[in-house]
């Protein structure tokens, strides 16, 4: 698999914005917005129409990490279905969805971001924090 990184470059320069909501939009994918208890969101096919469903109660920096993640899952794994390997089977998902993560990560905080920030004294995790990227997964930034 190309690296994420440059699939995500290549996507921004494509589309002319790092949006992944307009992302999305653009590639044909509904965006739902619903009540969840436990869950941020999910991406689906529904008579071959793409969806990713956003809980709506997150804050508005986090729907925003949701639907880059649920994208990177459209882009980097169209054919594995996440929810029903979680719910039905024992195979571990844990490379996909921390290539989901990396996905979202990049496309959150391009280099170009970093760079405005390289002569501050704001760290990494910092600057993910004003672009609504989870501290958890800020660690994934490629530079």
């Amino acid at each position: 698999m190309q690296l994420i990184k440059q699939i995500v470059q290549r996507l921004v320069k494509q589309h002319g914005t790092n949006e992944p909501a307009y992302i999305a939009s653009q590639k044909g994918i509904l965006i739902l917005y619903e009540d969840f208890k436990n869950i941020w969101g999910y991406f689906n096919m529904s008579k071959r129409i793409p969806m990713i469903h956003v809980n709506r109660n997150l804050d508005e920096h986090l729907q925003r990490f949701v639907i880059a993640h649920e994208l990177g899952h459209r882009i980097l794994h169209p054919k594995i279905n996440v929810p029903f390997l979680r719910a039905n089977t024992f195979q571990s998902i844990d490379r996909i969805e921390r290539e989901a993560n990396e996905f979202a990560v990049e496309l959150l905080m391009p280099d170009s971001i970093l760079y405005e920030y390289q002569h501050t004294d704001f760290t990494i995790r910092e600057v993910a924090a004003i672009y609504g990227v989870p501290e958890g997964v800020a660690h994934l930034k490629k530079i």
